[in-house]
């Protein structure tokens, strides 16, 4: 008769938990802020050589992953407006002449990383434009519709460009053989994968193995799903999050609906995983409002959670310089570039989060710990600590002031408060009372 502990054995080893993240971030990704650059609108030239000019600024601002928009020729049939949109790709391999040349890029890529930058590269693995030469060397590589015509993506207005049929391993082969050809030849560090859950994710699974056998690489991906934390991507978008806060800032929701996302960032997403948290990008800018227009009020707020809460926080280009108008999506619009309140924030916050390892991201980070408050459903308060580094932050996100005390003493010790860079001790006695839609981080 088998014994009770060679039974315990076989169900311990049965049953023994795995990590479930298998790809390694690389390390310089563990306290990074990532930076998406609109080569089109960076400049009044509109090209990589004035964005080069302009990276020993984002170097001193905080940012360490530049992601570069769509950098290849755009295809004509079909373009939308006058200069039609990047992610309408003509060429895997070409150099849009807008931006400037290959060298130019490589310059680029050269100058970030001798500033101690990374790169990564927009992809539009999912479609094409209707004028790339797959479209007449390999028209069976495309999804035709129930008329077999090449067709855009089901349901959207994406007239401009038509979608690969990933079915085919011809167009996983040549896709995958793209992708290493920008590491190889431009030393670029990674992607940021457009749409990627429409594209199979076995595909990105060996993309993934067979770009870190030529470096290590960062991958985002334009979606939201922990199976693509797996093996393909460091780091997917957090939209639920943005939504959120956005109908939080609108009157639209109450904290709750933070509440509801961290619960399942936390409990659906593996530990080890990244999330981009962020109040604006290009298609928010474009298509549904400045930052200003997205989150009002709420705005700097906004902000600040989204670097000191859990998440890799993301600025889109212009930010810094409080840009306030939707920048032109299909023809040129230059950002207006100024110093702003918006940059400085932005700037200490990246600076608390580089040296405070309760903030930093996947496994190096810290887990965010709810404190509860005693207007739970109008203000947001939380911890993150470890055994060397915490802060406490707490948000009133609402349109009226708010006299606040706290049920637990988590909170308590001595903090410096990182607005007015004075000490401060919490015991279980402390009350504060905050001014609409602000803020206080304290840290430890």
């Amino acid at each position: 008769m088998e014994s009770n502990s060679a039974k315990k054995s076989e169900v311990s080893d049965v049953y023994q938990p795995e990590e479930y993240v298998k790809i390694a971030h690389p390390e310089w990704s563990k306290n990074a802020a990532i930076y998406q650059l609109n080569t089109r609108q960076f400049s009044e030239e509109g090209t990589f050589k004035a964005a080069q000019k302009q990276l020993p600024r984002l170097k001193e601002l905080g940012i360490d992953i530049i992601w570069l928009m769509p950098i290849h020729p755009i295809g004509n049939k079909k373009r939308k407006g006058s200069l039609g949109s990047p992610y309408s790709v003509k060429d895997y391999y070409g150099v849009n002449k807008e931006f400037g040349s290959l060298q130019d890029l490589k310059n680029f890529v050269n100058e970030a990383h001798n500033l101690g930058m990374y790169v990564i590269l927009d992809w539009v693995a999912n479609h094409t434009s209707w004028d790339n030469d797959l479209v007449i060397n390999h028209p069976d590589w495309y999804d035709k519709d129930y008329k077999n015509n090449f067709r855009p993506t089901p349901w959207w207005d994406w007239s401009d460009i038509i979608d690969l049929n990933y079915n085919k391993p011809e167009v996983r082969q040549y896709m995958t053989e793209a992708l290493k050809y920008w590491v190889n030849e431009a030393n670029i560090d990674g992607y940021r994968c457009d749409v990627a859950g429409f594209v199979p994710i076995e595909f990105w699974n060996n993309v993934r193995k067979e770009l870190d056998a030529l470096k290590p690489v960062f991958m985002l991906a334009e979606w939201e799903s922990r199976d693509l934390h797996a093996k393909s991507f460091d780091m997917t978008y957090a939209w639920s999050w943005n939504e959120a806060v956005h109908k939080i800032c609108k009157g639209k929701a109450d904290v709750n609906a933070l509440y509801i996302y961290y619960s399942w960032n936390e409990s659906a997403f593996p530990e080890n995983s990244m999330r981009m948290t962020f109040v604006s990008n290009h298609d928010k800018n474009a298509w549904e409002g400045t930052m200003y227009e997205q989150f009002k009020e709420g705005l700097e707020a906004a902000i600040v959670l989204s670097v000191v809460g859990e998440g890799m926080p993301l600025m889109y280009n212009g930010q810094e310089a409080g840009n306030a108008k939707r920048l032109e999506f299909f023809e040129k619009d230059a950002i207006k570039w100024q110093d702003h309140k918006i940059g400085k924030l932005y700037k200490n916050l990246f600076q608390l989060m580089k040296e405070n390892t309760a903030l930093w991201h996947a496994k190096w980070g810290s887990t965010m710990i709810k404190v509860p408050n005693n207007v739970e459903s109008k203000v947001f308060s939380f911890v993150r600590q470890n055994e060397k580094d915490k802060v406490f932050a707490v948000f009133n996100f609402s349109e009226e002031s708010k006299d606040i005390n706290f049920k637990e003493s988590l909170y308590t010790g001595d903090y410096k408060d990182f607005t007015t860079k004075e000490t401060i001790s919490l015991d279980n006695n402390f009350k504060l009372k905050l001014a609409p839609w602000s803020y206080k981080v304290y840290i430890k």
